[in-house]
């Protein structure tokens, strides 16, 4: 299975209003430590200060899950899981939702957000996340400096490597 991204249409990075890539390296964790952090929502405002109003049955994403969360300042978003399986020895885990704001044209909100949990040689996980937006809030993110959605991205990592790594 490959380890890159894998983009529905339209959501192809470059065609979009707005896209994000953020990586980090670390050593000393694996991938079977970082991903219940990453899928079990109860977990997510404990590390990452930028989601609010999270709703998930059950708290753990599945496949084709529907659920809503709040972030960036938007009303909760209308998600739905397009993508899971869990890392393994040799195989990266992946993760994907769609999440949608419905709206006019300047409030509506398409985005398909999706992350590679996967093991390295020598110790190492490699966690990536990337996001495509379509709509015209996303425009006027991708118009902001430094780019909203690349910073709060980042701080997401970063709490997610913090929480797994205080497993």
């Amino acid at each position: 299975m490959t380890t890159d991204i894998i983009w529905p249409e339209p959501f192809t990075p470059g065609t979009t209003d707005n896209f994000v890539s953020n990586e980090v390296i670390i050593a000393d964790l694996s991938a079977a430590e970082v991903w219940p952090f990453l899928v079990d929502t109860s977990r997510w405002s404990s590390y990452y200060g930028n989601v609010a109003d999270i709703d998930v049955p059950g708290d753990v994403l599945t496949a084709d899950l529907s659920f809503s969360f709040a972030t960036f300042g938007f009303p909760p978003l209308s998600a739905t899981v397009v993508e899971i399986v869990a890392p393994t020895a040799g195989t990266a885990g992946r993760l994907a939702w769609r999440a949608i704001q419905e709206g006019d044209t300047e409030t509506a909100l398409d985005v398909h957000h999706a992350w590679i949990v996967e093991d390295l040689a020598g110790g190492r996980v490699r966690i990536l996340t990337q996001e495509s937006q379509i709509g015209a809030p996303a425009a006027a993110l991708a118009k902001q400096k430094p780019n909203p959605m690349l910073n709060g991205h980042q701080d997401w990592l970063d709490g997610l490597v913090s929480a797994s790594s205080a497993r």
